[in-house]
């Protein structure tokens, strides 16, 4: 079967509009998105999904990932603020916002981030000293989270988060820090013993104070009831000489005689329950010891109830032995009886 010109031109037709369509159809994936440029110029950003553009006139001029993106900084030197040298390298986190931007106000924009990022890190952490800058990594890392999202805000870029991996101070500089280190915490550990030494001085002193104290007061109060113990046996001791005299006065002589009994037997209880009195000698009239315990007797029966019976009478006085003449050899004195009639 032979074609006419007719079908000839009605095939390139088709062909012609199958292969418009094809260019003109454009499918973008999911976290992209293209920008449509044409006669070169932009017009407008394509959506994810299937989208028409105009084949011959328009054209995709930069496919953009919109998804979050991390940059790795590579390790650099800083001069912290104090002339130590330290290494340090860092992380970033960026997500592009705007395509249109991103496309057509920089060129080579992880590269343009890349060299922002490790600029700022210098000047951040050159203006720390070496302590501050091994202590405070958080703080250095919000400041320049600060700096880089503020200054890549024209390109359409958000900074969502900018990390310090690894901060390497040299070597000799570590082992100078262990060694203050080490120093630090043990003049730490002497000032501890030494504030505890001194308040177990201080408390020791303490309980001394008040030992003091409790162990004078307790003589205070011993002194103060022996007073008081003096004094109420000095009014008892006045009241019963009193009643004595009153007695005396009245005509009772038994008063007077218990009177002396009782400081004759105190006086010989004192003398008899010394330690050092091992022979006692009283050069006393029986006759006075007789009746001083006679007197004794009376007082107690008198007490005791023993009216009804009639005392007994007082004993006679022995008669004078009568002295005859000495005989020839006379007996030899008893050394220990000086007086042979007692």
């Amino acid at each position: 079967m032979l074609l006419g010109g007719f079908d000839i031109v009605v095939i390139v037709l088709v062909v012609f509009v199958i292969l418009v369509l094809f260019a003109g159809i454009k499918t973008v994936p999911q976290g992209y998105r293209y920008t449509i440029e044409r006669f070169g110029r932009y017009t407008r950003t394509l959506e994810p999904g299937l989208n028409l553009i105009t084949p011959f006139i328009e054209r995709v001029g930069a496919r953009l990932n919109v998804m979050e993106q991390v940059l790795n900084v590579p390790t650099q030197e800083v001069i912290t603020k104090d002339n130590a040298s330290v290494s340090a390298d860092a992380v970033a986190f960026y997500q592009v916002l705007n395509a249109a931007q991103s496309a057509y106000q920089v060129a080579n924009l992880e590269n343009a981030i890349l060299n922002l990022t490790m600029t700022n890190i210098r000047s951040v952490m050159g203006s720390m000293d070496l302590d501050e800058l091994l202590s405070n990594r958080d703080a250095i890392n919000d400041r320049l989270l600060r700096v880089v999202d503020e200054a890549v805000q024209p390109w359409g870029i958000k900074v969502t988060r900018v990390e310090i991996k690894d901060i390497q101070p040299p070597r000799d500089l570590v082992d100078a820090m262990a060694r203050q280190m080490k120093a630090e915490r043990e003049k730490r550990a002497q000032v501890l013993e030494a504030e505890g030494a001194r308040n177990a001085q201080i408390l020791r002193a303490e309980g001394a104070k008040q030992s003091a104290i409790l162990q004078a007061e307790g003589q205070r109060e011993a002194a103060f009831r022996n007073a008081e113990a003096r004094e109420r046996l000095a009014e008892a001791e006045a009241k019963a000489t009193r009643m004595v005299s009153e007695a005396i006065a009245a005509g009772d002589v038994q008063a007077i005689n218990y009177f002396v009994a009782q400081k004759y037997t105190e006086a010989l209880a004192s003398v008899g329950s010394a330690p050092n009195s091992k022979i006692v000698l009283m050069p006393m009239e029986a006759s006075s010891i007789l009746s001083s315990l006679g007197g004794i007797g009376a007082i107690a029966r008198e007490v005791f109830g023993d009216a009804g019976n009639p005392p007994p009478p007082p004993p006679r006085p022995r008669p004078a032995p009568v002295r005859s003449t000495p005989p020839i050899n006379p007996p030899s004195p008893n050394p220990f009886n000086p007086d042979p009639e007692r």
